[in-house]
């Protein structure tokens, strides 16, 4: 089955890599414009193309894509937070106004591996903030929580063109619905801490949104567009990330831990979210925001 591949650089030519990519079936487009260097080739079956690509794109700091070349414009946008749409982890950043920065942080890194439970590591990490005051909460937002570079244009230019934008996050609703604003998501699902009133009591209310959750709400909003799972286009970044990334028509690894990059054909690590619009066939002059 022939698929498409994409190259996307701000730093190399990435026509000359299109041209001798294993695999590679008819003539390169070159979608190359001002600072973006954006490349289109028809791939065949080739065992060697993922490997040579990984070589290449650490190499020349090229990020990359292979998709069907049917249905490249996805309906729906359903995207991780933490470390994907922002920089940081809202989780460590919170854990730093109690001191506790280094100490969740490491559960967090061992959690995002797929080393660890992610129920159990949330609840664990959330039970460390147990007498933190809510002030921390806006605090935390205001002073860390910054959106990533192209969140905004990649989030307006697929709802410029019908797509539906969803954040779902592992973390906390406080920080998706203000991140969700931020952006231009139209939606978001998140995990919502418990507090007295005036400090977080240490637990998160059940059922806990976590790697399954993340899939439901693929299939839940696809199906909801008249669509399947195919029409999404999924990013993320950690392990509880993959069931909706493998599931999606598009799934993107975003600067993502290897166990997760290990298992996408899309990979962006270089560049920033708006290969993403370029994975599904827009040009650079198409970007809005």
């Amino acid at each position: 089955m022939t698929e498409v591949l994409t190259l996307v650089s701000l730093t190399a030519d990435v026509a000359p890599l299109a041209n001798r990519a294993p695999g590679g079936v008819g003539d390169v487009i070159d979608r190359s414009r001002g600072a973006w260097r954006v490349a289109e080739r028809a791939v065949g079956a080739d065992a060697t193309l993922v490997p040579w690509l990984e070589q290449q794109a650490a190499a020349h700091g090229v990020d990359w894509a292979i998709t069907p070349a049917a249905n490249r414009r996805k309906r729906l946008l359903i995207s991780d937070m933490d470390s994907t749409i922002i920089g940081q982890e809202c989780l460590d950043e919170l854990a730093d106004f109690a001191g506790l920065k280094a100490e969740v942080s490491a559960i967090t890194e061992r959690a995002m591996r797929g080393e660890l439970d992610f129920e159990g590591a949330l609840t664990q990490r959330v039970a460390m903030l147990k007498g933190l005051g809510l002030e921390a909460l806006a605090a935390c937002h205001n002073q860390r929580v910054r959106l990533n570079p192209g969140a905004r244009e990649l989030v307006a230019t697929m709802k410029a063109h019908g797509a539906r934008c969803v954040l779902v996050s592992g973390g906390f609703r406080y920080f998706t619905s203000r991140v969700a604003a931020m952006a231009g998501f139209e939606a978001d699902r998140a995990n919502t801490l418990i507090d007295d009133g005036a400090k977080l009591t240490g637990d998160v209310a059940r059922p806990i949104l976590g790697r399954e959750a993340k899939l439901a709400a693929l299939l839940e909003e696809t199906a909801a567009l008249g669509g399947v799972a195919a029409d999404a286009l999924a990013m993320g970044d950690g392990a509880n990330d993959l069931d909706m990334i493998r599931a999606a028509g598009l799934g993107v690894a975003y600067k993502a831990k290897p166990v997760v990059a290990a298992q996408t054909r899309a990979r962006i690590e270089h560049t920033d979210l708006r290969a993403a619009l370029f994975f599904q066939g827009y040009d650079v002059t198409d970007i809005a925001g």
